[in-house]
């Protein structure tokens, strides 16, 4: 199911699901589109995860596709599978179109008068719903001004993240870079390039011209 501002969801139908492994609980929520949620807690072996599945047994009209369906909370789930592949974060939604585009325009990233980025070869990643990302190749990046942060970030289309911060005197830009070491095929024209959160700088120029 998809809905506006949110991420997709996947729902079940009942019979397909180990509802045998379900108890009911009191738990009830409200969706002034969808109606009242039921929930169900899972036992699985020595495992129990409290009102980790939900159902709107009686739904709203709009929502009547959905009775007799059940939904998971993901994050309570060990893995998740479309087919064969394995899928992180959430049901990718299949509005969202992903391109990793090769690129000779010039990228300069400048902060506190310092170049922290120059490059004629970036690649730019177009997500639907995203403004461009431009990664840039480790070559063309000061590397000397970053240093690796513990963070990480899952995306559904792109991967896990790593990320860099930089030390600038007194001043420390956390998770100011990311890249993506090991992306989902879709991506792999990033593969070990680097991209900086725009915002997180003072200039950023393309072709020359400050991005607006």
């Amino acid at each position: 199911m998809r809905e506006y501002r949110h991420t997709p969801v996947y729902y079940f139908p009942r019979e397909d699901v180990r509802m045998d492994l379900a108890a009911r609980t009191e738990s009830e929520t409200y969706c002034p589109f969808k109606g009242k949620a039921s929930y169900w807690t899972l036992n699985v072996g020595d495992q129990t995860s409290e009102d980790v599945i939900w159902s709107y047994e009686t739904p709203y009209d709009e929502a009547l596709e959905i009775k007799d369906y059940v939904a998971f909370y993901w994050n309570k789930m060990d893995r998740w599978f479309e087919e064969e592949e394995e899928i992180f974060v959430h049901a990718r939604d299949p509005h969202v179109r992903i391109d990793a585009l090769k690129s000779s325009r010039s990228v300069r990233i400048v902060h506190k008068g310092v170049t922290l980025a120059d490059t004629n070869r970036p690649v730019l990643l177009f997500q639907t719903g995203l403004h461009t990302r431009d990664y840039i190749t480790a070559e063309d990046v000061m590397m000397d001004n970053l240093v690796p942060s513990s963070s990480e970030t899952s995306c559904p289309y792109k991967g896990t993240a790593g990320y860099w911060s930089m030390q600038s005197g007194d001043e420390l830009i956390k998770d100011l870079v990311w890249s993506y070491p090991d992306p989902l095929p879709e991506c792999g024209a990033i593969k070990g390039m680097l991209c900086f959160y725009d915002d997180k700088v003072d200039q950023v120029f393309i072709d020359g011209a400050p991005l607006s």
